[in-house]
């Protein structure tokens, strides 16, 4: 007798709680849990709900969210050149001194940008040269292309403005960066090198005669024009 009664007491307390479930299902609420059951399928959809909530705070969709100017391919973004890529790191580490200063006309280009060169000493010191550096898509297997903005008279410089400077040809390394290049540039201003020129008149003028080739440098820097040439003055 005491077996049979355990028995329906049972059958009717999980009676009693199963009709409960079903008011609370109906209701909206959440259903009471009796101590030593199993959670009931509304609290593991608010676990779910929670984890929906924390993969979202990564980007819309659940998707983490590029940084900007990552670029990456497959979804509509323009993917970086191993040259943009390389460019990041060297332009974190630029550093040309007192005596050269870098400036990106374009932010979010990397590859274009201008170099300003003001020697302190030398030929032409006190006036100031603009280059602009252009950076091809395979750099650093490529080396930067360099273009003199500002018209001088000097024997590795032609009055077009290419410039003659050996780590830009064939001397040229992958492990070199733009810091070497601009470092190259600025030591043309303190040693030009007449033995491997563009303007030949100027290099010829160099080995000859060099107090009348800084006569001839300081006259330009005045601005006017020579041969032909117009110079804009810089001092």
């Amino acid at each position: 007798m005491l077996a049979l009664k355990k028995k329906r007491e049972a059958e009717a307390k999980a009676k009693a709680e199963a009709e409960a479930a079903a008011v609370s299902a109906s209701s909206g609420e959440e259903p009471v849990q009796t101590p030593g059951t199993a959670p009931s399928s509304a609290s593991g959809g608010a676990a779910a709900e929670s984890s929906s909530n924390k993969v979202s705070l990564l980007g819309i969709g659940g998707k983490k969210k590029k940084a900007d100017g990552a670029g990456v391919g497959g979804n509509g973004q323009k993917k970086r050149s191993p040259g943009e890529i390389r460019i990041q790191k060297d332009i974190a580490e630029l550093d040309g001194g007192r005596v050269a200063n870098i400036e990106f006309p374009n932010p979010n280009d990397l590859t274009v940008f201008e170099v300003s060169i003001t020697p302190d000493s030398g030929f032409w010191k006190n006036a100031t040269y603009k280059f602009k550096f252009d950076i091809p898509d395979h750099y650093p297997h490529t080396p930067p292309k360099v273009h003199c903005d500002t018209k001088i008279y000097h024997p590795n410089i032609n009055l077009e403005g290419k410039v003659c400077l050996n780590i830009l040809r064939e001397d040229w390394k992958p492990v070199l960066d733009i810091n070497a290049v601009i470092y190259g540039l600025i030591f043309l201003f303190y040693e030009p090198n007449p033995d491997d020129p563009l303007n030949h008149e100027a290099a010829e003028l160099f080995r000859k005669d060099t107090k009348n080739f800084e006569r001839l440098v300081q006259r330009t820097l005045r601005g006017g024009v020579m041969d032909g040439v117009h110079f804009e003055k810089l001092v």
